[in-house]
């Protein structure tokens, strides 16, 4: 459908066993918490929550009815995923009277959730954030892996092994799909591709052990992207620079203030900025760094490895660093955008030389993690003209001397 005019997300939270004191699915909190209205790329779309509802029938008329919506259809399951206790190997998503013993009747069958969504005549696509106990794990990951799990439709998401207790907060895969959703990216269009956004959130943070990625189909326009340019004046936003100063300073005048980091007309967009610093500032720090790391990996697509664009966001997540107190990592960043800047523009751009001077002021503040950075550091300097001094104090830090 190429101009479709109202969608539908659904949220199925697989959460048995509540009334016998178990947390509430603090992953399924996440989803129902980020305005999911706003993840569709339509002008409007309901928006249905079944939180661990009772009675696969229920669940199934919902369904039903999802799938008779024109617009996109976006189906985000989490919770737990169960096979019976005896004589079935059949997928079921628990409800909430499931149990092993009782899932074959309590449970939704996996095939009716897929069956049911194949009717809809959009994009679907269905994002999963599932946990499998140790009798279920095998048949989740050989339906993973023979294509039974996704049944035709585009699917993408993780399957975990079941945690010795109750998860604390939501996943990192769903934090940070999330914040990738939330950031959006300023030249990808109205729409991102699920599948990027699917991988960023794998290396958005660390998946429990023995995870499996899901992948699988692809979907039609369906994640809106909000950071979709909108006609209007261009608006400079840059983050707050880390100072420029390295340590030895020549007598005489006081130099200049540092202009901010990044050349401003080449900034990344004013709304998912300022959300990133909201985030930073509110001491959100991992936050913050997922989304920076979205809207990178994002730019990195379109633009490469190598592009001024791509180079933007390194800067700003070496600035992310160092308001987290992360000296090193502030460092270590500032030298690969300080790298780039040289390998484009040569030893005479005086945005290299910003960059290096922040990554020489991180590398001044990062105790002993400074010594592993001192040679690359000490190699970029030597690359600069005028970076004797500062090459020298690398080396006298490196060999130790007071």
């Amino acid at each position: 459908m190429d101009h479709p005019t109202h969608g539908c997300v659904l949220l199925l939270d697989g959460t048995p066993d509540r009334r016998r004191g178990a947390v509430p699915n603090p992953t399924a909190h996440a989803v129902a918490g980020a305005r999911p209205r706003h993840f569709l790329a339509a002008p409007s779309a309901d928006v249905v929550q079944l939180p661990a509802m009772a009675g696969p029938q229920s669940v199934l008329a919902y369904l039903q009815d999802a799938a008779t919506v024109p617009g996109p259809l976006l189906v985000w399951v989490t919770g737990h995923l169960m096979v019976p206790a005896r004589r079935s190997t059949q997928l079921h998503l628990a409800l909430r009277e499931s149990t092993p013993a009782t899932v074959r009747y309590t449970g939704l069958p996996w095939e009716w959730l897929t069956r049911t969504l194949r009717e809809h005549p959009g994009p679907t696509l269905l994002l999963l954030d599932v946990e499998a106990d140790a009798h279920t794990w095998p048949h989740v990951a050989a339906a993973a892996h023979d294509g039974r799990l996704a049944d035709g439709l585009a699917l993408y998401g993780i399957a975990t092994p079941s945690p010795p207790g109750p998860a604390p907060e939501a996943s990192a895969y769903t934090r940070s799909f999330l914040a990738a959703l939330a950031a959006g990216h300023p030249t990808a269009g109205p729409t991102l591709d699920p599948g990027l956004l699917h991988q960023l959130a794998l290396t958005g943070g660390p998946l429990p052990e023995g995870a499996l990625p899901l992948q699988s189909g692809a979907t039609g326009p369906l994640l809106a992207n909000r950071a979709a340019p909108r006609p209007a004046a261009p608006v400079e936003a840059v983050i707050p620079a880390a100072p420029v100063e390295a340590a030895p300073k020549p007598a005489g005048p006081e130099p200049a203030a540092p202009e901010p980091a990044g050349p401003q007309a080449a900034a990344p967009g004013p709304a998912p900025l300022s959300d990133i610093l909201a985030a930073a500032h509110a001491g959100r720090h991992n936050e913050a760094a997922a989304m920076a790391a979205a809207w990178e990996q994002l730019t990195l697509r379109r633009h490469g490895p190598h592009s001024a664009e791509a180079g933007l966001w390194i800067e700003v997540r070496a600035d992310l660093a160092r308001l987290a107190g992360d000296h090193p990592r502030a460092a270590e960043l500032w030298m690969s955008a300080a790298a780039q800047r040289l390998d484009r523009g040569g030893s005479e751009d005086t945005e290299a030389l910003a960059a290096l001077k922040r990554a020489h002021y991180c590398w001044q503040h990062s105790g002993e993690r400074g010594h592993r950075l001192a040679p690359a550091l000490l190699a970029l300097w030597e690359r600069v003209p005028d970076g004797a001094e500062a090459a020298a104090d690398v080396r006298t830090r490196l060999q130790g001397v007071p």
